[in-house]
């Protein structure tokens, strides 16, 4: 039973509170009538709170711990001091087994070279050369924290801002607060080619209406399945559809607008519109050899990274608000416990095509309005418990991320750990300042951008959280 029936319900059982339930209603009503869910169409245009500076984003999420010094937080010192000693204070220890719990551990050199790239001059390794020749398109985030050392709760909290509740994530806020341009493709959809930590908890809309969750595309063949018409005589669906629609209508009508309801039907209207636009969408046929050669994609290739960018760029191009590349799952990932070589073959898969992508949109002149963000649900330690260990631990008290285009400084660093990576010295970016950056590029206050569940007003930012301005162009 909704907070609506129950007051009526309160009200008709006694005498003496009608008045104060007509007050409640009143105030539920308006709050409804102001709400990005009002309209009759949940997924109509929306206007932001001020002129934003991107339309849409594209979200490239590395799964399992990239390890931020040996990527883009190039430390000197930390080289220079590999296999010396390092009393870790005990909050670092808590990312650590219950067996590997010893207060000295020794710091690790980074396993690739650094250098300057680009006129900006921003140090990055060879782990990902291709993506620093984009070196003066990036904004770097070098001093980025997160609220928990363990995958699932973290990677929570790069794409909810909580790490302990079930929460929607921040592509559902965007389609809540933007809706779509195309009707015919939903707002928020991820390409992943197997389940990340904390599985399909990473795209949901949790509390916000059901439409707002992300669409799941599995690279391969059949990226979207069962996308095929059922009826080859397309009069024949449509009449069917038709009548379909009517007979949801009247039961809509029936039970208030109730917005699950109307969000439930919209997502198979969505589904239909589908049926036209997304065959065209992953047809890659009509793209150049050219830029297939730019993204190292093989032509009738439906697998790798590559693929998932270019259709990224495609979808971007098609109105689609929100698209998020995964790129590994829950295993096979950037987790290198054992051996730091496995980052390896992972930013291989990655590099070319992220270098791609970025080059493709400001071809296009798209770069501008789109918002390319790169994250990963926490660093890795600078040290290990052993002299000359392969591996590295969770990290999550510093790393980096970093953004690129949509309103973004380009060339540019902010913020920076200290001399060994250990730490945020300088500048910190908890994930809720991340996402309220994300936010008010897209032209949302990120403190207005709020959904009523439970008897309280929820934002994708909690209760804290700043715009990082310094990062504005």
């Amino acid at each position: 039973m909704n907070r609506r029936s129950a007051l009526r319900l309160l009200a008709g059982s006694s005498l003496l509170l009608p008045g104060i339930v007509s007050d409640l209603l009143a105030a539920d009503a308006k709050r409804a009538a102001s709400s990005p869910a009002a309209s009759a169409d949940p997924l109509a245009p929306k206007q932001p709170h001020f002129t934003p500076k991107a339309k849409r984003v594209i979200f490239l999420h590395m799964s399992g711990g990239v390890s931020h010094v040996d990527s883009w937080d190039y430390k000197p010192r930390l080289i220079a001091d590999h296999n010396q000693p390092y009393q870790v204070p005990k909050k670092m220890l808590e990312a650590f087994a219950q067996n590997n719990r010893s207060e000295v551990k020794f710091y690790k050199k980074p396993g690739w070279e650094f250098r300057q790239r680009g006129q900006s001059g921003l140090w990055i390794s060879e782990l990902f050369p291709k993506t620093a020749e984009c070196a003066d398109d990036l904004c770097l985030i070098r001093s980025m924290f997160n609220d928990h050392a363990d995958h699932a709760q973290a990677t929570l909290g790069i794409h909810t801002g909580s790490v302990t509740f079930t929460r929607p994530s921040v592509g559902s806020w965007v389609s809540y607060g933007l809706g779509t341009e195309n009707a015919n493709l939903p707002s928020f959809m991820v390409i992943a080619p197997a389940l990340p930590y904390a599985g399909a908890q990473v795209w949901s809309a949790d509390f916000l209406p059901g439409c707002h969750q992300g669409t799941r595309v599995v690279p391969g063949a059949e990226p979207v399945p069962n996308i095929n018409r059922r009826i080859t005589d397309p009069e024949l669906q449509e009449m069917e559809l038709g009548l379909g629609a009517a007979f949801n209508q009247k039961h809509l009508l029936k039970r208030g607008n109730d917005p699950q309801l109307a969000a439930r039907i919209k997502a198979f209207e969505t589904a239909h519109g589908m049926q036209a636009a997304a065959p065209e969408a992953f047809d890659l046929a009509k793209e150049t050899d050219a830029t297939l050669k730019l993204y190292g994609l093989e032509r009738g290739s439906t697998k790798g990274f590559a693929w998932q960018c270019l259709i990224a760029r495609r979808l971007a191009e098609r109105g689609v608000r929100f698209i998020e590349l995964i790129d590994t799952g829950a295993s096979g990932n950037w987790d290198s416990h054992g051996d730091m070589a496995a980052h390896g073959p992972l930013a291989k898969n990655v590099d070319q095509p992220m270098a791609a992508l970025l080059k493709d949109l400001k071809s296009r002149d798209m770069l501008k309005d789109t918002l390319v963000v790169w994250a990963t649900e926490f660093g890795r330690t600078p040290f290990n418990t052993a002299k000359d260990a392969k591996g590295r631990e969770h990290h999550a008290q510093a790393f980096t991320c970093w953004l690129a285009g949509g309103g973004v400084k380009s060339g540019f660093s902010y913020g920076e750990s200290d001399e060994h990576g250990n730490a945020v010295a300088t500048n910190g970016v908890h994930v809720h300042d991340f996402h309220a950056t994300m936010l008010h590029l897209l032209g949302f206050d990120h403190t207005r951008l709020t959904y009523r569940h439970a008897g309280r007003d929820y934002r994708l930012t909690d209760v804290f959280g700043n715009v990082v301005k310094d990062l504005l162009a």
